[in-house]
């Protein structure tokens, strides 16, 4: 069963004005990860589709979508999947590929109907392509590690990146996530900003007591909003990327939008975040 729905962009002069539920219509996503469902986010930031596959005891297809107006979800995107369950597996072009938990797979434009089995929960990631790139399971041995933070500060993290320009090529689609050592739940602090691109977020391994804070807005202007394990948030471009958790999480973050450089961002001093 495929679900879908559509959330359009607004400017940060309206974000200004909105309380926590008309804040968490535009931006949270919840309610992903259901068994046996296919559920999709379409947003009108950089048109990236965010969302879920968990096939459960079945097989779900992923082939033509309404909101893209082509007649296969792949026909004019790319697609990055995240495994956050079980062992899972997702067959593109009559190919298996077998992805144990925090492997992605990066499937090219053009690829045709995608299949998804097992116990696997697929994290779904698509932005528009103009080309195609090569099909490709990126392994934990594979991503490219980035060691940041200090227990000090409580922002000892590890970034693991899966598509990144020195690790698996894509059109424009950057993808990856991160882990928090124990103690620390500080992400993006210093807190950047990066208007050439929209970023998304799911955060999991939360656990079931915890939260985390998602901060967004102008740096001048601030609003958080509280996430829960296996919880998506849409971060416009124009908006800061940081938050804090209540214990130690995992996010992942994916980005689409002018280029594929990770380190293009705009920092944001401290005394500037209000």
């Amino acid at each position: 069963m495929l679900k879908s729905q559509t959330r359009y962009a607004i400017d940060p002069a309206t974000a200004k004005t909105l309380d926590t539920d008309q804040l968490r219509d535009h931006f949270h996503v919840g309610g992903l990860f259901a068994e046996g469902e296919i559920n999709l986010v379409y947003s009108h930031y950089d048109r990236l589709i965010l969302g879920s596959a968990v096939p459960g005891n079945g097989t779900l297809m992923l082939d033509h979508m309404p909101e893209t107006g082509t007649a296969s979800f792949l026909d004019r995107r790319e697609l990055g999947v995240l495994n956050v369950g079980d062992t899972g597996s997702i067959i593109v072009g009559g190919e298996d590929h077998i992805l144990e938990r925090g492997e992605v797979l990066y499937i090219g434009m053009g690829s045709g109907p995608v299949g998804f089995s097992g116990a696997g929960r697929f994290y779904l990631l698509s932005a528009p392509a103009h080309r195609s790139c090569p099909t490709r399971l990126i392994k934990l041995a594979d991503a490219r590690r980035v060691e940041m933070g200090a227990r000090e500060t409580a922002n000892e993290r590890v970034i693991l990146q899966f598509l990144h320009p020195e690790v698996a090529e894509t059109c424009q689609l950057v993808m990856g996530y991160t882990q928090f050592a124990e103690g620390s739940v500080w992400n993006t602090m210093p807190a950047h900003l990066h208007d050439r691109r929209m970023e998304a977020y799911l955060y999991f391994d939360v656990g079931a007591d915890q939260r985390v804070f998602h901060i967004m807005g102008e740096p001048d202007q601030t609003r958080h909003i509280v996430m829960a394990n296996e919880e998506a948030v849409i971060s416009p471009p124009w908006s800061v990327h940081c938050g804090a958790g209540t214990g130690a999480y995992t996010f992942c973050w994916a980005m689409a939008g002018d280029n594929v450089d990770f380190t293009d961002m705009d920092m944001v001093a401290m005394g500037d975040l209000r």
